[in-house]
């Protein structure tokens, strides 16, 4: 149990070390990076911060080879592709996801940029034994912005039912208030200057192999079982 305990840690300081899901990724800061020689750098896939079983049973480890080990590399490798020569080359990812949004002529590139920063982001939302509500200032923030941490919890949880198709619900902080917020596809709080504390992704692939067609059962485990609400104070903080 120790050595799995400080493998964990290490998984978790590792990923915190190369993806935009740490407190340099909330400033602007971007995903780790691959140099090659006469090349601008590389965006990797950062590691996980848990062993792809370790939030079993409520997100297999079948369901997170899929979600991270193919979609989640899918849109790096996509992202590096569509930059590679053009003037985004090597630039931060936030900047690559503001320059972009809105963009007709590049909407493939910030589609790319934002799911990479999406799920980077969502990976470190989740823990092992997490869930339940959050305490300290956190706490009192939500209380604060929504009522009651109930309140917030029945008005995350129907953004996420309700998104219609694919996308992600949000708890975001903007211009000093805390705000519940859905959006379609890939589109991110990141491109409107929003600080995203959580997320949860309801896009079928994040879910399916587990719940089939029972999106709320989903969000009911992430709420009750694994949100990770030290990073989301983290974030917060650093806000």
């Amino acid at each position: 149990m120790k050595e799995k305990n400080e493998s964990m840690l290490m998984n978790r300081r590792q990923f915190l070390a190369t993806t935009v899901a740490g407190s340099a990724m909330l400033a602007g800061g971007v995903m780790g990076f691959s140099a090659h020689a006469a090349e601008a750098p590389l965006f990797e896939l950062p590691i996980l911060p848990y062993p792809e079983d370790a939030l079993d049973p409520y997100i297999s480890a079948r369901t997170l080879s899929f979600h991270y080990g193919k979609h989640h590399r899918a849109y790096v490798d996509k992202l590096n592709e569509l930059v590679k020569g053009t003037a985004l080359s090597g630039r931060p990812l936030s900047e690559i996801i503001k320059t972009t949004a809105g963009d007709g002529k590049r909407v493939a590139i910030f589609n790319n940029a934002a799911q990479t920063w999406n799920h980077s982001f969502f990976w470190s939302c989740m823990k092992p034994k997490g869930g339940g509500a959050p305490s300290g200032e956190l706490a009192a923030k939500i209380v604060g912005a929504f009522g009651s941490f109930e309140n917030f919890k029945k008005e995350f949880t129907e953004a996420a039912v309700t998104q219609f198709g694919s996308g992600w619900a949000w708890l975001v902080g903007d211009k000093g208030s805390l705000k519940v917020v859905k959006t379609d596809n890939a589109v991110t709080p990141v491109a409107y200057d929003q600080t995203p504390l959580l997320t949860i992704d309801v896009w079928e692939h994040a879910y399916y192999l587990d719940y089939q067609n029972r999106r709320k059962d989903f969000i009911a485990a992430f709420m009750d079982h694994l949100v990770n609400w030290e990073f989301v104070a983290e974030n917060l903080a650093k806000a």
